[in-house]
């Protein structure tokens, strides 16, 4: 089976496993690790990569039920049992590897933030190319019902999937909107026509695939996910719990999750691997089914 055809099948979810620089001490400290344990980037990038190899190496994180998994460009870079961390994915997990290339936001204007410059990325897409990496994800976000703003935020992340696609990778376009907005719903109407304007002008015989907030009305995405130029549209859990995230996305048919805090959400250093595994698995088990639900 190649990646691009366990993509479009979809029969599992996208373990986001990316956090950088600005998000690791949290995801550190929600694994049990304080940030006094650590003295230097450096240091803190080892824990963290301890933790990710523990999780890919779980007996229950395999293409059965994790059908992706989202990498920091540091991850890309190192190993996974010995091995190059996305052959390690590809070829002894099943796991399709994706790398995250954004380098974090600008100040909010017009109720979004839009992604700062990216130096070096055709370089960045030649390198993860060559290491097997399948596909991107670029992250920005929607924090008003502003169609302005909206506007400008699709437009950018449509041309830098261009970017993207021109180096045969695929692009994971993820306009976040933000969970807790009054105007949430209006935003995500205005999200949805944007992006399907977009969609037009993908080339024939290219994908896209889109990364949504779990939408305010079920199924508000479904246009998107029937789209022929989307291999996938996955959802992010944005803050919801895994419990939460869970039920909404249930209820969305098609949609598939990509989670990040709702997998890690209960993992713990001070676990013996027995209590680990038997922890990540639970929450495998509970993404995938809600993520085939339906």
């Amino acid at each position: 089976m190649s990646m691009a055809d366990k993509i479009r099948g979809g029969q599992g979810f996208i373990a986001a496993l990316d956090q950088s620089g600005g998000s690791t001490p949290k995801a550190l400290r929600l694994y049990g690790i304080e940030e006094d344990a650590y003295s230097s980037d450096a240091d803190m990038f080892d824990l963290i990569h301890k933790m990710r190899a523990r999780i890919v190496a779980a007996p229950a994180f395999t293409g059965d039920k994790v059908i992706g998994a989202i990498l920091f460009e540091m991850t890309m870079d190192r190993e996974f049992a010995g091995k190059p961390a996305p052959a390690y994915l590809w070829e002894d997990k099943g796991v399709v590897p994706f790398l995250k290339i954004d380098k974090g936001l600008e100040a909010e204007e017009n109720g979004v933030q839009l992604m700062k410059p990216i130096p070096g990325l055709d370089d960045l897409l030649e390198r993860a190319k060559a290491k097997g990496i399948f596909g991107t994800k670029e992250r920005s976000v929607i924090s008003a019902a502003n169609p302005a703003g909206i506007k400008a935020i699709v437009a950018q992340q449509f041309e830098l999937g261009a970017q993207v696609l021109s180096h045969g990778l695929v692009p994971i376009i993820e306009p976040e909107v933000t969970i807790s907005i009054a105007d949430k719903a209006e935003a995500e109407e205005i999200l949805l026509a944007e992006i399907t304007a977009h969609l037009d002008g993908i080339p024939e015989g290219q994908e896209v695939m889109l990364k949504l907030t779990l939408p305010e009305t079920a199924n508000l995405y479904a246009p998107l996910i029937a789209h022929p130029k989307v291999m996938k549209v996955v959802a992010l859990s944005g803050g919801y719990s895994r419990e939460d995230a869970n039920a909404k996305l249930a209820q969305n048919t098609g949609m598939i999750a990509s989670f990040s805090r709702a997998l890690t959400e209960g993992l713990s250093d001070k676990q013996t691997d027995a209590e680990f595994n038997a922890m990540i698995a639970g929450s495998i088990d509970s993404i995938h089914a809600a993520s085939v639900a339906g």
